[in-house]
């Protein structure tokens, strides 16, 4: 340490502790990371998870959030790589939605509904750095530019599929459908609005990149640095307790509600307590890692350059899928998101091959394998795909927690993303980093702004820390 004393301490390595403590550390205390598992990175880890060469980003694998954070921007250096296409949304007969970086190419290609789609989308994009910023600020803080963002507000707050009735034809329905479905909700919720319009306006805004070489990149350009301010990360060492922890000025803890109230035990009241117990966690995913002999043969041509594709047909289909999980069902055509980051990076498997990289959503807990649900799906809009598979590696939802605690239930995003839990995250707490016992904070995406690879979680908490330690950061 470059200091005499611990100053903080961090409990969890994911993307949101790993920016609370660099944030710390930048303000010049004395930082250690204590991380469970043997390498740092929660939920953004890469590994070889089905055959020698194939590298697999174990959770977080495309990065819209990451890309426009104001955390990460121009201060933390990875390689994002940007496809050429963001994301696409296949249907049956050879079509599919496919959004670009421009908003004018995208809407060129949507026939009849181009027009609609650019006066939605247009002015989202051209303020995207007034209405960002505000969505990954604490709830409590006005926004700085309030038109743009009362703009995106009184939009977004529908639910998408009223959103949708805009529009006429099945890829433009598809192409917010699919975005919407990020929110793990019904898409007749309000709020999941706010997903499509979100995720779009970052498509044309911030890309949707993925990190060369796996999303470890993410977490090794994070560690470095804060290694080159004094800080320490220790891994393979569990916290059950805060008793477990060196006495500091700071803990912050990278967990979600359920093991806050474990660590904290006693020394949480009887009210925070009740309190926590409250939140709710949203479904899981079960998940298949494929190593491919080959790029997956789409059958339209718009996918075979996407990094992200959301495979679920029709704007109705996708809708009945996230209907059954929200209803505790199992959906036999299951919405599926699909990433393949070997159309922008070639690093992630040997010459000529490729990694595919997708999901489900199921109700949290669930033990049902649906790899092969899952890989019908992507058959139906690529035949000949299975014939590519080498080897698959499949987590369902129960088995998520063995591998990330945090990942209750297979709940991947750290709670339900409902309209109540988006303005109380994780309680109704003027600052929902303060945990209720004192020097104590809380820093993961059970926090606002919520899911995603921003580190926006980690740092408010820090700084929520370091104002209560008396050191006002600089813009607080």
């Amino acid at each position: 340490m470059s200091r005499r004393a611990l100053d903080a301490v961090i409990v969890g390595s994911g993307p949101n502790g790993l920016a609370a403590a660099v944030t710390l550390a930048r303000a010049g205390l004395g930082v250690r990371v204590v991380e469970g598992a043997p390498t740092p990175g929660g939920g953004c880890r890469t590994a070889e998870l089905t055959l020698p060469g194939f590298h697999h980003d174990v959770c977080a694998a495309v990065h819209p959030m990451l890309a426009a954070s104001p955390f990460f921007r121009g201060r933390v250096g990875v390689g994002a790589l940007q496809p050429r296409v963001m994301f696409a949304h296949p249907l049956d007969g050879e079509r599919a939605g496919a959004v670009t970086a421009s908003v004018d190419d995208t809407a060129a290609e949507l026939g009849v509904d181009g027009s609609r789609y650019r006066a939605l989308l247009a002015p989202l994009v051209r303020d995207a750095d007034k209405i960002v910023p505000a969505l990954l600020a604490p709830v409590r803080m006005p926004p700085r530019h309030p038109v743009p963002m009362a703009r995106f507000t009184w939009t977004g707050i529908r639910p998408v599929s009223q959103l949708a009735a805009r529009f006429t034809t099945e890829p433009a329905q598809a192409l917010l459908g699919g975005a919407a479905a990020h929110a793990m909700l019904p898409l007749s919720a309000p709020l999941t609005g706010a997903f499509a319009l979100l995720f779009s306006m970052l498509a044309h805004s911030a890309g949707w990149p993925v990190v060369e070489g796996g999303s470890a990149g993410i977490v090794d350009a994070l560690v470095a640095e804060l290694e080159s301010l004094g800080g320490t990360v220790e891994t393979g060492r569990w916290v059950r307790s805060l008793a477990d922890l060196p006495p500091a000025r700071a803990v912050v803890l990278d967990v979600t509600p359920a093991q806050l109230i474990d660590i904290a035990g006693a020394r949480l009241g009887a009210r925070a307590r009740r309190a926590l117990t409250r939140f709710r966690y949203g479904p899981g995913v079960c998940k298949v890692d494929w190593a491919l002999a080959g790029p997956v043969p789409w059958a339209a041509a718009a996918c075979r350059d996407a990094g992200t594709i959301h495979v679920g047909g029709t704007l109705a289909e996708v809708a009945r899928s996230e209907a059954d999980v929200a209803a505790g069902r199992h959906p036999e055509h299951p919405f599926c998101l699909v990433a393949q980051p070997g159309v922008v990076d070639p690093t992630r498997a040997p010459a000529g091959q490729a990694t595919l990289w997708g999901y489900c959503h199921v109700p949290n807990g669930s033990t049902v394998d649906m790899t092969d649900r899952i890989e019908a799906q992507i058959e139906r809009f690529a035949p000949g795909f299975r014939d590519l598979i080498l080897a698959r590696a499949t987590r369902t939802a129960a088995s998520w927690a063995s591998y990330n605690p945090n990942d209750v239930g297979g709940d991947i995003s750290g709670g339900a993303a409902t309209l109540r839990q988006t303005l109380f995250r994780p309680t109704a707490r003027w600052n929902p980093y303060r945990t209720g016992v004192a020097g104590v904070y809380l820093c993961s995406a059970s926090t606002p702004p919520g899911g995603g690879v921003h580190g926006m979680c980690g740092l408010h908490a820090a700084r929520t820390a370091l104002h209560d330690l008396g050191i006002i950061p600089t813009g607080w």
